[in-house]
């Protein structure tokens, strides 16, 4: 989101040696300790102006096999893996199931935390463990993707942050050309498209990551030209009832089937339809293309409380179009590095 932001003391670490000597000595100088805040590439976060905290940014790199069949392949990827770069790689080799998370920026270190999801595929679906530091028991731990409680955007590393820093991250991808999930938008039409430039009868994933990454160049603003942290708010989870009433008003309505009888709602959707496209509180306002994606018009002058601004009028109007309330994504950051998920916080 381009807000500028200092921070008192930052720690790159390229690889897991250097954390077990960092908090060997961190545990050891009481006297000038400060909170710590563990920070990826940076994209899901809206930082203050300053950030009294050590800030820890896991670059360890490495991509590795380490068990191979005829049906799937397993790989580890260290966490400071550009995770775009990744889905470019795993498909290039012929290794599928991350396909339809392509071009979501960030570093794959971060990916569980988000439980990063789009076009009808989340990292659960393909994640097998994760390796990762509980930092306040200085203790190394593998995680089964059980035990990382994921949720809809949702992980046990967001619910308490800065309590683990990822370092690697395990998945599972098969190898079968022909399974493909190409239903949600305009994805399974571009995707037509590329299949038949290249012969094939039916899409293959290489031809899904192609038109997702079309699609998303045409909806979604390039960050480094119009400050953005991409999906700005969550599409909403009601009850089937719910729905059912708004689609007897609205009957356009944009849904998904959700277990135990709910329906997820394109926020987006209810954004422009509440007549909020390109709208919000200057300098940050809606994509004229993307009524889901805030963008900051003043780079590093923007400040946290505008992007706060925004948000409570977008989702003050969709609600009471609605009675839909809308909530964050990304992640907000207090000045002294502690968390802050729920809209009503700010």
């Amino acid at each position: 989101m381009a807000l500028a932001c200092i921070a008192d003391t930052v720690v790159t670490l390229t690889d897991e040696a250097q954390l077990d000597t960092f908090m060997a000595n961190y545990v050891e100088d009481v006297e000038h300790r400060q909170p710590l805040f563990v920070l990826s590439g940076g994209s899901n976060v809206l930082l203050p102006a300053q950030l009294n905290a050590t800030v820890l940014q896991p670059q360890m790199r490495g991509i590795n096999v380490t068990a191979q069949t005829d049906s799937y392949v397993d790989i580890e990827v260290m966490a400071g893996e550009n995770w775009h770069d990744l889905v470019m790689h795993t498909v290039a080799q012929g290794w599928y199931g991350l396909e339809n998370l392509a071009l979501i920026p960030g570093l794959t270190g971060a990916a569980p935390v988000q439980n990063i999801g789009a076009y009808g595929v989340q990292l659960e679906d393909s994640l097998q463990y994760v390796r990762a530091y509980h930092l306040p028991t200085q203790t190394w731990h593998q995680l089964t993707a059980a035990d990382c409680e994921f949720g809809y955007r949702d992980s046990l590393f967001k619910r308490h942050p800065n309590t683990w820093l990822i370092s690697r991250v395990g998945f599972r991808l098969h190898t079968d050309a022909t399974k493909v999930l190409a239903s949600y938008g305009d994805v399974q039409t571009v995707a037509q498209s590329y299949a038949k430039q290249q012969g094939r009868k039916q899409p293959a994933p290489a031809d899904v990551m192609h038109a997702i990454i079309d699609i998303r160049q045409q909806k979604l603003p390039d960050p480094k030209q119009l400050p953005n942290c991409g999906s700005f708010f969550q599409n909403p989870i009601i009850p089937q009832a719910q729905f059912t009433a708004l689609q007897a008003r609205y009957p356009a309505i944009v849904g998904y089937a959700m277990p135990e009888a709910k329906m997820k709602v394109a926020a987006g959707w209810l954004i422009e339809q509440a007549s909020l496209k390109g709208g919000g509180i200057a300098p940050i306002i809606t994509h004229q293309q993307q009524a889901l994606v805030l963008t900051n018009h003043a780079p590093y002058q923007a400040t946290q409380d505008d992007v706060a601004a925004a948000q409570r009028y977008i989702a003050d109007v969709v609600y009471q179009n609605f009675t839909i309330q809308l909530s964050r994504e990304p992640v907000w950051v207090n000045a002294d590095g502690s968390i802050g998920y729920d809209e009503h916080e700010v």
